[in-house]
């Protein structure tokens, strides 16, 4: 079934207690994509101005830092959405945890679609990033390409129950703690306790994130009969090879990157530049006595 083939929209006193909104038509499916785009290129913009207003370390980056700064925030409050997606799939009894293969409820189609709207926002900005300053991450290239194909499906099969795409939003979870890691690396706060501590507890949520994906194959093959029956071939082949690269390339990558980043503070986003001088409790990061050009 495809978002032809219509459903009847839910009644305004549907005894369930859901809403009325129809996902099963395209336009409501697009309004809420682009809210979810609208709503993270409004988060990147404030936090350029408040960057600007309050940050002396903000003001004294190079202009792709900038980008890479307010795209780390940004990235941060998805990853908060999405940790919190997740873990009402895994913590509340819902159609979407009780059917794993094609359960959906309005929370799902909420967070599945805005999180369509992000995808479409990270690639653009990556994109557009990579053709300015002529640069290219290829595992996150591929990240977000499997990662947008995924969620772009959801607005084309109906078939494809929010499970899965709720727990692979879950995978998230370390986003927030990475983002802080580069901001306070810096500003300087490389050698100090705070800066540790989040390390750590980002690093650990990375190896959660790897238990993660072994789960995620376990409800997969626990349900194989049943995605291979609902599942058509184009979704199906988009979250296994995007499983796979997850699984045995890209989350060993990172961990690995950021676990050595604990032992020797280095922004490995920008040539392995070493962190900004700061004293050993963390004093804010001084502008240099030659400031960067742009």
């Amino acid at each position: 079934m495809t978002i032809e083939a219509r459903v009847p929209p839910l009644s305004l006193d549907d005894s369930s207690g859901q809403s009325n909104m129809d996902y099963y038509t395209l336009d409501v499916r697009l309004h809420l994509v682009g809210l979810g785009f609208a709503f993270y290129t409004a988060v990147l913009i404030i936090c350029h101005l408040l960057s600007v207003v309050l940050s002396r370390t903000y003001r004294s980056l190079l202009t792709k830092e900038k980008v890479f700064w307010n795209l780390a925030a940004t990235r941060a409050v998805f990853g908060i959405q999405s940790t919190i997606a997740g873990l009402s799939v895994l913590t509340k009894d819902s159609a979407v945890s009780r059917d794993q293969v094609s359960g959906k409820d309005d929370f799902s189609w909420f967070n599945v679609l805005t999180a369509t709207g992000f995808f479409f926002f990270e690639n653009m900005a990556l994109h557009v990033s990579n053709v300015v300053f002529r640069s290219f991450d290829l595992p996150l290239a591929t990240h977000h390409f499997f990662a947008l194909s995924g969620y772009v499906s959801l607005l084309i099969w109906d078939p494809l129950g929010h499970f899965l795409p709720m727990i692979t939003l879950l995978l998230e979870v370390s986003t927030p703690f990475t983002c802080i890691s580069w901001m306070l690396l810096k500003a300087g706060w490389a050698r100090s306790m705070f800066w540790r501590a989040n390390q750590w507890v980002m690093i650990h949520m990375f190896h959660c994130r790897m238990v993660l994906t072994y789960y995620m194959w376990w409800v997969s093959w626990s349900h194989w009969t049943a995605i291979n029956a609902i599942y058509p071939l184009v979704p199906r082949t988009l979250y296994f090879t995007g499983l796979a690269l997850l699984t045995v390339v890209l989350n060993p990558i990172w961990t690995h990157k950021k676990t050595m980043q604990l032992l020797n503070p280095v922004d490995w986003n920008f040539s392995n530049k070493p962190a900004p001088n700061g004293s050993a409790e963390g004093e804010p990061f001084r502008r240099p006595s030659k400031p960067h050009t742009s």
